[in-house]
C-alpha cells in the first residue's frame, strides 16, 4: 500500500511517499531530512497528535487546555471523556497541570483565569 504525506515537522513541507504493508513501513522517499522519515514512519504506524480542548471550571468559566506532548490519535475519544469530567477550581495560570498522565501526557491550561 502507498501513502502520500506532507511533512509538518519543518517549514520545507516535503511531499513524502511511504510504501507500507501489514503495519510495517517498507520504504520512505521524498523527505529532505531524517526528521521527515521519522515523521512518515510514525504517521503510518502510530499517529500521534496534540489534543486541544476546553473544560468548564467551577463557577462556569471556560478554560482552554492542551496536552503537553502528543498522544496516540486512537486514544483521543478516551482522553476527551477524561477531560470532560474535569471541573477545576480557580484561579488557574498558563501551564498549570489540570490532569496528570492522560495516555502519557499532562493536560495543561493554555490561559490564565482569575
Amino acid at each position: 500500500m502507498n501513502r502520500e504525506l506532507t511533512c509538518i515537522i519543518c517549514p520545507l513541507g516535503c511531499n513524502i511517499k511511504v510504501r507500507h504493508e501489514n503495519g510495517a513501513v517498507l520504504e520512505v522517499s521524498g523527505n529532505t531530512c531524517p526528521r521527515g522519515k521519522t515523521y512518515a514512519i510514525t504517521e503510518c504506524t502510530t499517529p500521534m497528535r496534540t489534543l486541544t480542548s476546553s473544560v468548564r471550571c467551577k463557577g462556569g468559566k471556560l478554560l482552554s487546555v492542551k496536552t503537553d506532548r502528543p498522544i496516540p490519535k486512537e486514544k483521543w475519544m478516551e482522553a476527551m471523556a477524561i477531560v470532560n469530567r474535569q471541573h477545576p477550581a480557580l484561579p488557574i495560570a498558563v501551564g498549570d497541570v489540570i490532569i496528570e498522565d492522560v495516555f502519557g501526557a499532562n493536560i495543561v491550561a493554555t490561559k490564565n483565569i482569575d
